[in-house]
């Protein structure tokens, strides 16, 4: 068979078995490798390829930020960090009119820039809003729809995993991409304080003002959020002035959390071992997309698919943001369908030749970042979007007494602020390049 007839028929047989639950890992290391087989024609360079596959992939120094960053994470959850932020956002704006789902997004941003997974913050901070919302008198829908949108600023808010493997994939500098993703970051966060700031007043009865709590208090619940702050500032600081590296911001943040934890008595021996379990399971599952988008990915450059793609993008004249909202469209569709870092992982070989041959008016290197944080927003947008948003579903699971009917009416308007974001980064690249260029 023509590998590019072959190329193009293994697509839809991936999309088959992950719908038939199939691990998207396993799929695509499935896929890839009986595609490579069948391209080379026999065994035997199949069989050399697997040698050197696995090695390959995990001897990259870079992918060591994962599993520290996820680490990161679980220290950030033992020691009650997430609590603390969240107390500290509502000190400052639960006393206005959707003050307290304003916090819940505030604390779900400042928990995402020591988290960087987004089904991370949305679990972790459901747990601790969740009542705080209920008690200020909440409705179901306005509750799990902010909850759901705001665990997206997971990965919006550097650090983030799935812009440290876009960065491997695109061969980009870490540290330049978090810079650019701030600003965004900043952006989705007070489009959805907006769009809170609107709900309750256009939609009577979705909330309750609570009472302003005392100057004493306030101050309080703002110096219990010093950790995470200071944190924040020496990893981030560190990386971007370039104290350190990426990978070593990555240990320092590690160490730093755990200590905090530690100190606040939330990381126990038994903790301390939970933790290192659930970042080992989580680095694991990470790890196996990786390796299967490696083999997949290894096929489709056997086939010349992703030139010859980018070739024939080039030869129909159409104009370079056309294509663009059409890849955006794309992520935004399979989005609803597939986690994040899959999509980054299947799909960035293929697209990332064809922007690149490309004119917007931009350096390699800022095309290179604009497209991707483009790419991340879009992705994301795709675990709040009905029928099938991650986020969506882990909310729900707290809340079974909740619709998914109410749900997925409640983040429509947060998906809404997406898409406008979207709009507004898509024409004004300056936007996201602000940061970097300074």
């Amino acid at each position: 068979m023509d590998p590019l007839v072959l190329a193009g028929l293994s697509f839809p047989v991936l999309m088959v078995l992950i719908f038939l639950r199939v691990p998207i890992g396993l799929s695509m290391l499935v896929v890839g490798l009986f595609g490579s087989w069948q391209v080379y024609g026999s065994v035997a360079p199949l069989l050399n390829q697997l040698k050197n596959l696995a090695y390959s992939q995990f001897s990259t120094h870079s992918l060591s930020i994962v599993p520290l960053f996820l680490l990161m994470g679980q220290f950030a959850t033992l020691g009650g960090m997430s609590k603390a932020l969240f107390k500290a956002a509502e000190a400052l704006l639960g006393h206005y009119r959707g003050g307290v789902g304003m916090a819940a997004i505030g604390a779900c941003a400042g928990f995402g820039s020591i988290c960087g997974s987004s089904l991370a913050t949305a679990a972790t901070m459901g747990q601790v809003a969740l009542p705080e919302l209920r008690r200020a008198g909440y409705s179901g829908a306005l509750s799990t729809g902010l909850l759901a949108a705001g665990g997206t600023l997971g990965i919006l808010i550097p650090p983030s995993i799935v812009l440290v493997i876009y960065a491997i994939l695109a061969e980009q500098n870490i540290a330049k991409l978090f810079a650019a993703a701030f600003v965004p970051g900043l952006l989705a966060a007070g489009g959805y304080m907006g769009v809170i700031a609107l709900y309750v007043r256009l939609v009577p009865g979705s909330a309750n003002q609570v009472p302003a709590l005392p100057w004493r208090e306030r101050g309080a619940a703002l110096a219990n959020v010093w950790p995470v702050l200071l944190i924040f500032v020496v990893v981030i600081g560190g990386i971007y002035s370039g104290i350190f590296t990426p990978t070593e911001g990555a240990a320092v943040g590690a160490v730093a959390t755990g200590a905090m934890a530690w100190r606040r008595g939330g990381l126990t021996r038994a903790g301390l071992g939970a933790a290192f379990e659930a970042t080992a399971s989580a680095t694991g599952m990470v790890f196996m997309i990786v390796l299967g988008a490696a083999a997949y990915n290894s096929f489709l450059a056997l086939s010349q698919m992703p030139q010859e793609l980018a070739g024939w993008v080039g030869r129909q004249g159409f104009g370079p943001y056309t294509v663009l909202w059409a890849i955006l469209l794309f992520y935004l569709v399979f989005g609803c369908v597939m986690d994040s870092l899959s999509m980054i992982l299947l799909t960035i070989p293929i697209f990332f030749p064809m922007v690149s041959g490309l004119d917007f008016g931009l350096g390699p290197e800022e095309m290179a970042i604009w497209f991707g944080v483009l790419v991340l927003i879009v992705v994301e947008v795709g675990l709040i979007t009905p029928p099938v948003g991650m986020n969506l579903f882990v909310i729900q699971s707290m809340t079974p007494e909740i619709s998914i009917r109410q749900s997925y009416l409640g983040v429509l308007p947060f998906v809404a602020s997406d898409l406008l974001r979207v709009v507004l980064l898509v024409a004004v690249p300056g936007i996201t390049l602000f940061v970097l260029r300074l």
